[in-house]
């Protein structure tokens, strides 16, 4: 059970890793939006000129992050659910500010949404699975 668990832990935290990387870099390197087709008028309401900033804080946060706790699951360290769960923690708590930040809704913040709850459920499993 332990092993389906951090196996479904690692296909999330790769998948969310990969993707933060890749929009993040994005973000940082064309801040106007225009590598991502994202308009900057999505931040009207948001304390951000540009995406510069959000796409450090996606890159290292979601993209860094998960694929260090990625690579925690391969070396097996004593905090593993507790890492797999803060980084779920993480990835729910960006999706929630975001929607707050820009006021609307996409179908990607349920996607992420989902995997970052999804981590934080894996990693609890994982510590019950663990007292067992």
């Amino acid at each position: 059970m332990k092993s389906l668990l951090s196996t479904i832990a690692s296909i999330l935290l790769i998948f969310n890793g990969l993707s933060a990387i890749y929009g993040g870099w994005h973000l940082i390197t064309s801040p106007d939006g225009s590598s991502l087709q994202m308009p900057l008028i999505i931040l009207d309401k948001s304390p951000f000129t540009d995406y510069y900033i959000p796409g450090i804080i996606l890159f290292v946060a979601n993209g860094i992050a998960s694929l260090a706790v990625f690579v925690a699951i391969l070396v097996k360290p004593r905090k593993l659910a507790w890492l797999i769960s803060v980084q779920g923690a993480i990835l729910t708590g960006w999706i929630l500010i975001q929607v707050i930040m820009i006021q609307a809704v996409s179908p990607l913040h349920f996607i992420y949404g989902a995997v970052g709850v999804a981590l934080i459920v894996v990693g609890r499993q994982i510590t019950q699975s663990s007292r067992v």
